[in-house]
C-alpha cells in the first residue's frame, strides 16, 4: 500500500489539528464539568484504543498501569481478525478526533490546553501507526513527522568527516580513526565484575542531584537488572505506583561514561522521574487516565527521550561530571583517573557524530542503502565497531524512525529551555525542565 489518499487525508488532519490547537490556546479559566467529563471520556477511549493496537504490535504499548478491565481480551487467531481489529481502531481514532474537534471552542487554562494538544497529536500518531500496520509506507521523514511530530535535520558526509578529521588529530596511534578509537576506548571498559558497583554509585549520585531540585514521592523506587540479547543499551519498564524496572544490556562492552549516561537517562532525572511525575501530577491528582498508557511510537517518546538525554547535563553542568567520574567512578572501575580529561575530549567529538545514525536509518529505511552499506556507514561515520554497527542496524530495523527521538529530542529540549531564559539561570532552568517532565507536552509545542 502506498501513501495515496490516506496520506493526503492525514496531511489534512494535521492541518486541521494546527488550526484547532491554535484556537484553543491561551484562554484563562478552567473547563466546566460537562466539558471536563467529555475530555475524560475521550481519554478513557484513547487508552482502550492504544491497548487494542497493542494486540497488533507487541512493542506498541511500552507501559500501562490503568484499570485491568480496560485491557482487551481478544484472541487474534487469523489475519482476518487482525484486519477487523485494525479497521475498528481506525474508525475509533476518527471518532475520537471528531470528538476533540467538537470541543475546539472551549475556554481553557494552560494545562488544559496542553492536554488537548497532547491528545490530538497522540491520536494523529495512532492514525499513522494503524496505516503502517495495514502495510502502508512512509518515507523516513514522513514517518517521523507522523509518529513523533518532528523531522530531523539532514547532514552531509562532509559534516561528519570534518569531525572525524578533528578526532584524527587527537587520537593516539596511526591508521584509520575508527580502529584507533576502538583501540583507545578499550582502556575505559568497565570490567563485568564491577558493573553493579559502578552503576549503583552512578545511580545514587544522579538521584541525589535530582532530589536537590525535584521532589519525588517517598515510595518511588526501581529494580536494576542486567540482560543480554537486546537491540538497545538500556531500557526502563515503568510499572506504575512510582516503580520502574531498569535493564542494562551487557552484550557489548560498557564504557565508563555509559554508567552516568544510563543511570541518568533510564533513572534520575530521566524516564523513571518522567513517568513518576506524570503519574503523580496528572493521573493521581487530575484523574487524566491517558497518562496510564504509553504508546511507544508517538510524540510522547520524543519528549521522554529528549528530557532523558538532556537530563544528564541538568544534573552535571559544566565540568562537574568529569570531576565526579575521576574521583568516584574511575577508581571503582579500576581505571586510571588521570586519563579522564583526555577521554572526555575524545568523547565530546564522538558525540558530535550522533546525527550520523539518523542518516543511516533514513537511507536504509528509504531503500537507498542495503544492510552492508548501512553497516559500513555506521562504522565509518558513527565510528562504531562492526559488532556495534550490526546491533544498531537491528535497532533501526525494529524501531525505525524512533532513532530521531534521542538526538533531535535532546536538542529540542535544550533549545526550549535556553530560549526561555534557562541558559544561565539554574533555578529557572530546573523550573522549565520539571515542567516538561510533569505536564502534557508535544514536540511541535516546544516553541
Amino acid at each position: 500500500m502506498k501513501l495515496g489518499s490516506l496520506f493526503l487525508n492525514g496531511l489534512l488532519l494535521i492541518l486541521l489539528a494546527s488550526i484547532l490547537l491554535s484556537s484553543c490556546s491561551g484562554n484563562s479559566g478552567s473547563l466546566n464539568k460537562e466539558l471536563e467529563s467529555k475530555m475524560n471520556n475521550i481519554s478513557e477511549n484513547y487508552v482502550k484504543l492504544v491497548l487494542k493496537i497493542g494486540e497488533l504490535d507487541s512493542d506498541y504499548v511500552d507501559a500501562y498501569y490503568g484499570p485491568k478491565d480496560w485491557q482487551p481480551h481478544d484472541n487474534l487467531k487469523t489475519p482476518e481478525d487482525s484486519t477487523s481489529l485494525r479497521n475498528f481502531c481506525n474508525a475509533e481514532t476518527d471518532s475520537l478526533l471528531n470528538a476533540l474537534d467538537a470541543l475546539k471552542n472551549f475556554k481553557a487554562n494552560e494545562i488544559e490546553t496542553l492536554r488537548y494538544r497532547f491528545l490530538y497529536k497522540q491520536l494523529l500518531a495512532v492514525k499513522a501507526k494503524i496505516f503502517l500496520l495495514g502495510g502502508g509506507t512512509f518515507s523516513f521523514d514522513e514517518e517521523s513527522k507522523a509518529l513523533y511530530d518532528a523531522v530531523a535535520p539532514t547532514y552531509t558526509k562532509k559534516h561528519f568527516q570534518n569531525i572525524i578529521d578533528e578526532l584524527n588529530n587527537i587520537l593516539p596511534g596511526n591508521g584509520n580513526v575508527d580502529n584507533r578509537l576502538e583501540e583507545y576506548r578499550k582502556s575505559f571498559i568497565i570490567p563485568k565484575e564491577k558493573l553493579d558497583t559502578v552503576f549503583n554509585a552512578a545511580i545514587a549520585e544522579c538521584k541525589k542531584k535530582t532530589l536537590d531540585y525535584i521532589k519525588l514521592p517517598a515510595n518511588e523506587n526501581f529494580k536494576l537488572e542486567y540482560v543480554t540479547n537486546k537491540p538497545w543499551n538500556g531500557y526502563n519498564w515503568y510499572k506504575g505506583n512510582y516503580f520502574s524496572e531498569i535493564q542494562i544490556n551487557t552484550d557489548m562492552p560498557i564504557y565508563i561514561d555509559r554508567a552516568i549516561d544510563l543511570a541518568a537517562h533510564e533513572g534520575y532525572p530521566g524516564h523513571h522521574v518522567y513517568n513518576t511525575l506524570l503519574e503523580e501530577n496528572l493521573v493521581k491528582k487530575n484523574g487524566w487516565m491517558e497518562f496510564t498508557v504509553y504508546p511507544l511510537f508517538s510524540p510522547q517518546s520524543l519528549i521522554a527521550e529528549g528530557t532523558a538525554n538532556f537530563g544528564i547535563d541538568m544534573i552535571f553542568p559544566g565540568n562537574s561530571r568529569v570531576e565526579f567520574e575521576k574521583n568516584i567512578l574511575f577508581p571503582l572501575a579500576g581505571l586510571n583517573p588521570k586519563d579522564a580529561d583526555k577521554y572526555y575530549e575524545v568523547r565530546k567529538l564522538v558525540d558530535e557524530l550522533r546525527y550520523s545514525g539518523n542518516e543511516a536509518a533514513r537511507n536504509y529505511l528509504d531503500g537507498k542503502w542495503n544492510e552492508s552499506e548501512t553497516i559500513d556507514w555506521l562504522m565509518k561515520y558513527s565510528l562504531m565497531s562492526k559488532d556495534k554497527a550490526v546491533q544498531r542496524l537491528k535497532f533501526i530495523e525494529k524501531y525505525r524512525s524512533y532513532v530521531i527521538n534521542y538526538n533531535l529530542g535532546q536538542d529540542l529540549i535544550k533549545n526550549y529551555i535556553e530560549h526561555n531564559d534557562g541558559a544561565n539561570n539554574q533555578a529557572k532552568k530546573w523550573s522549565l525542565f520539571t515542567k516538561l517532565l510533569s505536564t502534557p507536552q508535544t514536540p511541535s509545542g516546544l516553541k
